[in-house]
């Protein structure tokens, strides 16, 4: 399959219809609240890679274009999805045009133009600048503003995927003049900014506490007259999946929680309340151990701890890794932690198939072959204490993860498997909000990675993962020179990885692409066990059984039509 084919087989339509609503006043169906157990420290995707944040930030700001819930690309800002087809991609594939539509303001009333979309890229591209969502803009070489509503992006060359910039919730457009003095190391001090952007969504921010609630109203000058149909939104952050669920499921307190990590029994309870209802679908949200790489050691400087210029004293060997994974039984953590709302998985890419691996390897637990590798690897239990060493060392982990009963069972399963094959093992919880939000101030996030194993789960935007694989290329992890920012979480460091990922971006075949991507996938899961995949997670969160519009979408931010939510009427 061409390159023609697959950039018009991924585009739905370009006159994206939404769920019908009926005409009225925008506010007419005042407050929606919507509770996130993960509360969201920052409003903006570029300064955190949490799933918490960028997705309140989509209240607010907008990409060009957004993937439907079908994994289809739509447009939003833009008039259309360019295409070879329809001219807005160059024959040679180096370059994309983008023409936004007539007419948009920001909220502050001020035009929407193409020079702000350039910023956007200026501003993610700078190389002090630590952006979360630097490989979006992977390969980009210039841009060019054609007039007011065009502009044009150059690649260094050809690029079968150009939907990198400026699609989905991960690389939306921000205001040129909210933000002209926020570039590079600047970036994390412009307070005023990150915490209250500017946008083109449908709310706009009034209050934001950080850690805890943020209150929006509706944007005055949004692009639909008609919408929201919502005057206002609660966004409450905090607390745990249990009492989320409860909030909209039993008590009908809020009408919206967002991931519900609950065993399928305790949904199955709340639901009988009759307040609301859990949605799920399936997408590429994978629970996974990340191993870290580099040593996290606080008798390290600052500046060195859990950088690429001290290698972890245990993990660096796969041996070690490799047993770690071998003792895990993914069918027991799935069936205890997500019932038919997971599947146990090898992979960090799981779907769609044309990008899934083959690899079952990992699916076998096998306590005996993990113990003989550690004892291959010289790893003895020299005195007797049930905690195997080596020159004098044990093998003593520190696990790490967000605060959360499913997590914790996790944990708490994983430690007594780890401990069958002699690893003593220290386990860690943290509160999401802190060890998601991106604080390059704090030892306690997923970024700075102050312990040896820490599990998480994340995903991509659309269905194409060259973006998301790109987030491991040789030099994207965070430390110091980028406030702590960067998506390669356990310094993973291949040349040949990066070549892979250079044929990538230059192949057009469709097949081919997806051959490349399963090899990439097999180079961080099962040839070097740097990132440990567990369970394929569904989506699950929870709606109102009074709110109408909701449309789960597991391939962009979840509150992607927030603008045509509504309240149902009796």
């Amino acid at each position: 399959m061409k390159l023609r084919t697959i950039l018009m087989g991924a585009i739905a339509t370009t006159a994206f219809a939404p769920l019908a609503l009926a005409d009225g006043e925008r506010g007419r169906d005042g407050e929606v609240k919507i509770i996130y157990w993960q509360a969201p420290s920052i409003m903006t995707p570029y300064l955190s890679g949490g799933t918490k944040d960028l997705e309140a930030a989509s209240l607010v700001i907008e990409p060009l274009g957004r993937y439907d819930e079908t994994g289809a690309l739509v447009p939003f800002l833009a008039e259309d999805i360019p295409t070879v087809e329809n001219g807005g991609v160059s024959e040679d594939l180096k370059s994309i045009t983008w023409k936004l539509k007539e007419g948009l303001l920001w909220s502050d009333g001020t035009p929407v133009t193409s020079a702000d979309v350039k910023f956007t890229a200026e501003y993610c591209m700078h190389p002090e600048g630590g952006c979360a969502q630097g490989a979006k803009f992977d390969g980009v070489d210039t841009i060019d503003i054609i007039d007011d509503l065009t502009l044009t992006v150059n690649f260094t060359e050809a690029k079968p995927n150009p939907y990198g910039p400026f699609m989905g919730a991960q690389s939306p457009i921000i205001q040129a003049a909210q933000f002209a003095d926020c570039l590079g190391a600047k970036a994390p001090e412009c307070t005023e900014a990150n915490f209250n952007p500017i946008g083109t969504g449908p709310f706009m921010v009034t209050d934001f506490r950080p850690n805890d609630v943020i209150q929006l109203e509706a944007n005055p000058n949004y692009r639909d007259p008609s919408k929201p149909a919502f005057a206002s939104v609660t966004f409450k952050g905090g607390g745990d999946a249990v009492a989320a669920g409860r909030a909209v499921m039993e008590t009908g307190e809020y009408d919206y929680a967002w991931n519900m990590q609950l065993a399928p029994d305790v949904l199955a309870k709340m639901a009988e309340a009759g307040k609301g209802t859990p949605i799920s679908a399936f997408g590429t949200l994978v629970e996974r151990l990340e191993m870290n790489l580099t040593d996290p050691s606080p008798d390290l400087p600052e500046g060195e701890r859990a950088t690429v210029a001290h290698p972890h004293p245990i993990l660096s060997d796969f041996k070690v890794r490799k047993a770690l994974s071998m003792a895990i039984d993914r069918e027991l953590l799935t069936e205890v932690g997500y019932g038919q709302a997971g599947r146990p998985t090898c992979n960090l890419v799981p779907a769609p198939a044309l990008y899934a691996s083959d690899n079952t390897e990992c699916l076998t637990q096998d306590i005996e072959g993990a113990k003989a590798l550690l004892e291959e690897a010289g790893w003895t239990d020299t005195d007797g204490d049930g905690v195997r060493d080596k020159d004098g060392k044990k093998l003593s982990l520190l696990y790490q993860t967000s605060t959360n009963a499913v997590r914790q069972d996790f944990q708490a399963l994983i430690k007594d498997w780890w401990s069958q094959i002699g690893v003593e093992t220290e386990l860690r919880n943290l509160d999401a909000s802190v060890f998601f939000g991106g604080d390059p101030g704090s030892p306690d996030t997923f970024q700075k990675f102050y312990a040896d194993v820490e599990m998480y789960a994340n995903n991509f935007d659309g269905t194409d993962p060259q973006a998301y694989l790109a987030a491991y290329r040789c030099g994207n992890e965070p430390k110091p020179s980028s406030q702590w920012q960067g998506e390669n979480i356990n310094r993973f460091c291949s040349e040949e990885y990066d070549a892979l990922l250079d044929e990538l971006s230059r192949t057009g075949e469709l097949d081919k692409r997806g051959e490349i991507a399963k090899q990439l996938n097999n180079m961080v899961t099962k040839d070097t066990m740097t990132i440990v995949p567990l369970v394929d997670r569904g989506r699950v969160s929870a709606a109102s059984n009074t709110l109408g519009g909701v449309i789960l979408n597991t391939w962009d931010s979840e509150l992607w039509n927030i603008a045509d939510w509504y309240r149902i009427k009796e």
